[in-house]
C-alpha cells in the first residue's frame, strides 16, 4: 500500500484494459499533434533551440506517468514557465550559447529537487500561500509579457527587453526595419489562429462534421498554421527575402546531458528556481483538480509535488528546461478521452517518433508562425476581469493584484511572482493579527447566540459574551487582550466574560500568556473570565498548562450553559 502511494501506476496499471488503451491511444494522437508546434513555440519563448522543446516533452511526460496521481495531466513546456525561464538564465548567461542551455538545465534540475523534496516533505499545503487573485494577477501580466515579447518575431525585427515599457521601447525603435514579409505571415498566422479557436469548429460542423470530432479538429489549429506556412516558405524560398526560419532541428532522441553544477550558478539560480517550482505547482495542481473532480477523481497534492519533481528531474538530464501540467495541453488530453496517465506515456513516444523522423520537415517553418502560436496563447489567460471582482468584493485583495500586474509589468517576472508570494502571506497576516470578534446575545425562543450588531437578541447587563472567529496565536493575542480591556472599561454593571471558542481551532505560547493576563487583569478589576465551547484539542493543550487552575471563572460545554448559569447567579445576587 505505502508503495503505491510513491508508484500511482502500481494502483492504475493493475486495472488498465482494452478500453482505456483505447481511449489513451487516440488521445495521444491529437495532443501529440497539438503538442509539436506548441512545444517549438515555447522552447523559443525560452530562449532555446526549438529541440529542446520536444525534449522537455518525452522524458517529463514518462516520469509523470510513473509518479504523478491525475490522469488527465499533461507535463510539458507552458507559457509562464517558458518566460520565467528565459527571465532567470538570462541574468547568467547569453542567449543562443551553450552556457544558457547549460543553465537552463541546471534550473530544471534544482526546480525538480525542490519539487522532489517538498512532496517527500508532504508539503503540499505550500499551494496555499498564493492566492487565487494574486496568481491570477501575475499570469494576466505575464500573458502581456509573453505577448509582447513575440511581436518583434511577427514584425521580423531585433528588439528586446525584460519589462513592459523596455519591450515597448525596443519595438518602437525596431518599427522602420519591419520585414514585410514576415509581417504578412505572422498577421494571417495570428489571424487565422483566433478565428480557429471560435470559427473553426462552427465551418466544420456546417460542413457536416460531427460536433464532438468538430471540436477535436478545433485543437489541429496551429498544426494547419505550422504546415502552411511553412509550406509557403519553402515553396517561395521567402527566407531568402528575410524571413526568419527555425532551420536545422538536430535528429534524434533526447541527449542525455549533465546540468553545470558550479556553486555561483548554483546560487545564482537558487532564488528562481523555488519561484518557478511554486508558480509551476499551482499552476499544475490548478488544472489537475478541476480535471479530477469532474470525473470525481481525487488528486494528492503530495504525490503531484513528487511527480512533477521527477518531471524536472528528467528535463535536467535530458536536454530539457523546467515543466509543469499545462492547462490547454491537459484540457484537450482530458477532452479526447484519456483514461489513464498512459496517454502521456504514449504521448512522448510520439513526440519521440516526430524528433526520430520529423525534424527535417520544420527546417523552414518561420518563426513568426510559432511567435503567433504563443500570443493566440497565452492572450487567452489575461483577465483584466479579477481587477473588477476583486474591487468588488476586497479592496485588499484588489490592491495586492494590482501590485501583483504592476510590478510584473514594469520590473519584471521574478519581482511579480516574488511581489505576489510576499502579499500573499502579508494579506494573510493582517486578516489573522487583527481577528474578528463579535458581541452575541441570545436569540429568542432558541439556544443560539448571534452578532447582537446584526440580530435582535437577549443580552444580562451582568455578562459579557465575545465570540472569538479565528485561532489564537502570537500575531493577534494582544489584539484580542486590548479588545477585551477596552470593551469591559467603565462597564460597572459588569460581573463576568465569557470568550465562545468554538472557532479557536489552536492557541499558541503566546496567545496562552497572553489569556493568562488578560485573567490576572480581568480579577484585578473585579471580573470573572469564563472560557466556553473549547474544542478538545485545545482543551487537551490547555489541561497542561496552568491557565485552566488559575481561571478566575468556569469552562462550559455551550454557550447557552454558560448564559443559564451566569444570568440566573447574576439575577439570584441582584
Amino acid at each position: 500500500m505505502r508503495l503505491t502511494r510513491y508508484l500511482p501506476i502500481l494502483d492504475w496499471g493493475r486495472r488498465y484494459d482494452r478500453a482505456a488503451l483505447s481511449s489513451d491511444l487516440v488521445a495521444a494522437v491529437i495532443v501529440t499533434i497539438m503538442l509539436i508546434p506548441q512545444s517549438l513555440a515555447y522552447a523559443m519563448l525560452a530562449g532555446l533551440p526549438p529541440e529542446a522543446g520536444i525534449y522537455a516533452s518525452i522524458a517529463p511526460i514518462l516520469l509523470y506517468a510513473v509518479f504523478g496521481t491525475s490522469r488527465a495531466l499533461a507535463v510539458g513546456p507552458v507559457a509562464v514557465v517558458s518566460l520565467m525561464t528565459a527571465a532567470a538564465v538570462g541574468e547568467v548567461a547569453q542567449a543562443g550559447t551553450a552556457g544558457y542551455a547549460a543553465a537552463a538545465l541546471t534550473l530544471a534540475l534544482l526546480s525538480g529537487g525542490m519539487l522532489l523534496a517538498m512532496g517527500l516533505l508532504r508539503m503540499g499545503f505550500i499551494a496555499n500561500f498564493l492566492s487565487h487573485p494574486v496568481i491570477a494577477g501575475f499570469i494576466t501580466a505575464s500573458g502581456i509579457l509573453i505577448a509582447t515579447s513575440q511581436l518583434r518575431h511577427i514584425l521580423g525585427v531585433q528588439a528586446g527587453g525584460d519589462t513592459l515599457p523596455e519591450m515597448l521601447t525596443g519595438l518602437i525603435r525596431a518599427l522602420p526595419q519591419t520585414n514585410p514579409v514576415t509581417l504578412a505571415i505572422g498577421a494571417a498566422a495570428t489571424a487565422f489562429l483566433f478565428w480557429a479557436r471560435k470559427g473553426l469548429k462552427p465551418a466544420l460542423i456546417r460542413a457536416g462534421m460531427r460536433p464532438g470530432l468538430a471540436a477535436l479538429a478545433t485543437r489541429t489549429g496551429p498544426v494547419l498554421a505550422v504546415v502552411a506556412t511553412t509550406a509557403l516558405v519553402a515553396g517561395l524560398r521567402l527566407d531568402r527575402q528575410g524571413v526568419s526560419v527555425v532551420g536545422a532541428v538536430p535528429q534524434g532522441l533526447p541527449p542525455f546531458t549533465l546540468p553545470a553544477l558550479s556553486p555561483d550558478l548554483l546560487g545564482a539560480l537558487l532564488l528562481p528556481a523555488a519561484l518557478i517550482s511554486i508558480i509551476g505547482f499551482v499552476e499544475s495542481i490548478s488544472v489537475a483538480q478541476t480535471l479530477a473532480a469532474k470525473r470525481r477523481q481525487r488528486i494528492d497534492p503530495d504525490q503531484e509535488l513528487v511527480g512533477l519533481g521527477m518531471a524536472n528531474l528528467g528535463a535536467a538530464f535530458t536536454g530539457g528546461y523546467p515543466v509543469t501540467g499545462g492547462f490547454a495541453r491537459s484540457v484537450v488530453n482530458y477532452d479526447a478521452g484519456a483514461e489513464t496517465p498512459a496517454a502521456g506515456a504514449f504521448t512522448a513516444i510520439g513526440l519521440a517518433i516526430a524528433a526520430l523522423l520529423l525534424t527535417p520537415l520544420i527546417h523552414y517553418l518561420p518563426n513568426a508562425t510559432l511567435a503567433a502560436t504563443i500570443i493566440v496563447a497565452v492572450l487567452s489567460l489575461v483577465d483584466f476581469g479579477i481587477l473588477r471582482r476583486a474591487w468588488g468584493y476586497s479592496r485588499p485583495d484588489f490592491a495586492a493584484v494590482a501590485a501583483t500586474i504592476a510590478l510584473t509589468l514594469l520590473a519584471g517576472v521574478e519581482a511579480g511572482v516574488s511581489a505576489g508570494v510576499v502579499l500573499s502571506i502579508l494579506l494573510h497576516l493582517a486578516h489573522s493579527a487583527r481577528p474578528h470578534v463579535a458581541e452575541v446575545g441570545l436569540m429568542p425562543g432558541s439556544q443560539h447566540f448571534r452578532n447582537i450588531r446584526r440580530h435582535r437578541v437577549e443580552t444580562h447587563p451582568a455578562v459579557l459574551t465575545l465570540r472569538v472567529d479565528e485561532s489564537l496565536w502570537f500575531a493577534n493575542a494582544r489584539f484580542l487582550e486590548d479588545y477585551v480591556l477596552d470593551r469591559v472599561t467603565g462597564d460597572t454593571a459588569l460581573r463576568d466574560v465569557v470568550l465562545m471558542c468554538s472557532a479557536v481551532n489552536r492557541i499558541d505560547l503566546s496567545a496562552l500568556e497572553t489569556l493568562e493576563s488578560l485573567n490576572h487583569r480581568l480579577r484585578d478589576m473585579g471580573l470573572r473570565l469564563h472560557l466556553s465551547e473549547v474544542k478538545g484539542p485545545v482543551m487537551d493543550r490547555l489541561k497542561t498548562t496552568h491557565l485552566l487552575d488559575d481561571l478566575t471563572g468556569e469552562v462550559f460545554l455551550s454557550q447557552y450553559d454558560a448564559w443559564h448559569s451566569l444570568c440566573g447567579k447574576a439575577d439570584a445576587a441582584a
